[in-house]
């Protein structure tokens, strides 16, 4: 994860997982990534025939720096690296308060 003045990038290396088997949420500062990896190798010859599975659910919570606007987040999957770009919210300005005298 780094932090810029105005964004969040998180990537993950999630190799030999198609981009169906992620899913990202967003719950205030906690992104979540989660799915499921599924692989099948079969190999066959003239003398034997053998097939090969492996099945794993992962899960990976991250806190977030900073609030994020959610209707700005982008996920991008390339190569078995997931990345994702999270806008920070903008912060609301202090407002100064004057102080009435009397009634």
């Amino acid at each position: 994860m780094s932090e810029g003045k105005r964004d969040i990038i998180v990537k993950a290396e999630i190799p030999g997982v198609d981009k169906e088997g992620i899913d990202i949420s967003l719950d205030g500062k906690l992104l979540t990534i989660c799915g499921e990896k599924k692989q099948e190798k079969e190999e066959s010859d003239e003398h034997y025939h053998r097939v090969e599975s492996s099945f794993g659910l992962y899960k990976r919570t991250i806190e977030l720096p900073a609030d994020v606007d959610e209707s700005k987040v982008v996920a991008k999957y390339k190569n078995g690296v997931l990345k994702i770009k999270l806008e920070k919210a903008t912060e609301a300005e202090t407002k100064k308060i004057k102080i009435k005298t009397g009634n």
